[in-house]
């Protein structure tokens, strides 16, 4: 057996059957097996690893199952030709031939999105030491073997029909159920299936509203500081976007509301500032959508995360008119990798939002529709809010306390909840610097800057995260953090 052909690492994420079959795979394709060649038995192959036999004889069993192996009586395992004819195209068609790039495709492009400024996030954020990062979750307070329950139900054949079909426009009428049942009641929220659709999460909602309602005349107004993201999705379609200043109460409805056609807002906890829009308020921009004609786009971004006071109303419950489009998310209760949301809205939009959806992307991916549909259903995410309320709470009251030792009036408590604290730094700072001197440091935060739209913003706003951070971490880390301002 050549040492090199498989290398095991125990504790991987990946089995050590999976890591074995990767090996002999990557070898074969790599043409370094030739037909002659025998691949060591399973016993020597146990035996030099140090796995079991039965792990081995699982792998070679795949392989052999999947055209890669061929077994030859009374001489042991070979390549199979059929493995080999793929080396041998691979060899023939050699490394791809360097083409000239003869378009322009400067004067090509009719947008080009890749020149905006983006929020950007380390992949590898879970490798620092104190990860203030927003968006993210810890693995630790998630149900996983619940969550396995549910996707292997999905994955039965009971439902095989539900998640191997193209199901062309159609979401997972179990999802959308549930949705209906249990999620939109609790923000006062009630809706028929065809008010309801689902996306790729609310990132996706965001753009197909943004299609479906603005052109290069239409005025939108969004809040300032806000929602980076949906400030670049708007921008890619008209230049006329109003920025409206936030305040204590959330979202100011002044002369920038009145000369729009679409005005978006975080009114439950608005983004970044998290402060939340009291009742009052919400009723004059209702009143004022009407007089003044426009539609309002809802971003319910953090809808399960308020664990301090008494829930207030969604826009869209208090909406006589069909004013108000609502989106929502899953991510920031199950995981952002999900990506999965939802919109509610007149059936004739949401139409039109499923039609643009089919010639994008069809439908969500209909095996996480179906494994989500069984996780609510089943009550295992009614437990999970459960446990982030007191998780996030804990953490909520350990952050605003170790904020007020460390930085004094720097922020304030959350009305909301949430999983995040806007802080203000000293007026000398600047929040990017402090951001690549604090990441040297093993403290991961989020520069502020990016979130206002106006030319020359404030420079010492940032946002501190506490959904990804262990609880013992968070004191220490902030007090890390002073350390590096006061260094600044």
């Amino acid at each position: 057996m050549r040492e090199w052909l498989v290398h095991i690492r125990r504790g991987e994420y990946s089995s050590l059957q999976t890591q074995i079959r990767e090996a002999l795979v990557s070898a074969i394709l790599d043409g370094q097996l030739s037909r002659e060649e025998p691949i060591p038995s399973t016993r020597k192959m146990a035996k030099t690893l140090g796995v079991s036999r039965n792990t081995v004889v699982l792998a070679y069993q795949g392989l052999l199952d999947d055209g890669y192996l061929m077994a030859r009586e009374r001489s042991g395992y070979y390549v199979a030709d059929k493995a080999l004819e793929s080396v041998a195209v691979q060899k023939l068609t050699g490394k791809p031939k360097p083409v000239k790039d003869r378009v322009d495709w400067e004067r090509r492009l009719t947008q080009s999105p890749a020149a905006q400024e983006n929020v950007t996030k380390p992949l590898d954020w879970q490798s620092y030491e104190f990860p203030f990062i927003y968006g993210q979750v810890d693995h630790t307070l998630f149900p996983l073997a619940e969550w396995r329950d549910c996707a292997r139900q999905a994955l039965g054949k009971k439902w095989l029909g539900s998640w191997t079909n193209d199901t062309w426009a159609s979401d997972d009428p179990l999802l959308v159920e549930q949705i209906r049942r249990r999620i939109l009641p609790r923000r006062g929220i009630m809706a028929n299936d065809d008010e309801i659709l689902i996306t790729l999460g609310a990132q996706n909602a965001l753009y197909l509203l943004t299609s479906l309602l603005v052109d290069s005349s239409t005025r939108v107004a969004m809040e300032e500081p806000g929602y980076p993201d949906v400030r670049n999705i708007f921008r890619l379609r008209t230049n006329h976007v109003a920025l409206a200043p936030v305040d204590e109460k959330g979202l100011t409805l002044g002369e920038a509301l009145n000369s729009s056609q679409l005005v978006f807002t975080t009114p439950s906890h608005q983004f970044p500032t998290t402060v939340t829009m009291p009742l009052e308020r919400r009723m004059e921009l209702l009143r004022r959508a009407s007089e003044k004609n426009f539609i309002i786009i809802e971003d319910d971004y953090e809808f399960e995360t308020n664990y301090v006071n008494e829930p207030c109303p969604a826009l869209k419950s208090l909406d006589d008119e069909g004013r108000v489009v609502y989106v929502g998310s899953l991510s920031k209760t199950l995981f952002p990798g999900l990506r999965l949301g939802f919109m509610v809205g007149p059936k004739k939009l949401i139409a039109e939002a499923r039609a643009l959806r089919r010639l994008m992307v069809r439908h969500a991916p209909n095996n996480n529709q179906r494994t989500a549909a069984l996780f609510l259903s089943l009550g295992h995410h009614d437990t999970l809010i459960r446990r982030l309320h007191r998780a996030y709470r804990a953490r909520w009251e350990v952050m605003g306390e170790a904020l007020n030792t460390y930085m004094p009036k720097a922020s304030r408590n959350p009305s909301f909840g949430g999983t995040s604290f806007w802080v203000k730094g000293p007026a000398h700072i600047d929040s990017d610097t402090l951001g690549r001197a604090a990441a040297v440091r093993g403290i991961l935060i989020e520069p502020g800057r990016i979130d206002f739209g106006v030319q020359n913003p404030p420079r010492n706003f940032f946002r501190l995260a506490f959904s990804s951070i262990d609880e013992k971490k968070i004191e220490p880390g902030i007090r890390r953090l002073a350390d590096v301002i006061a260094e600044q």
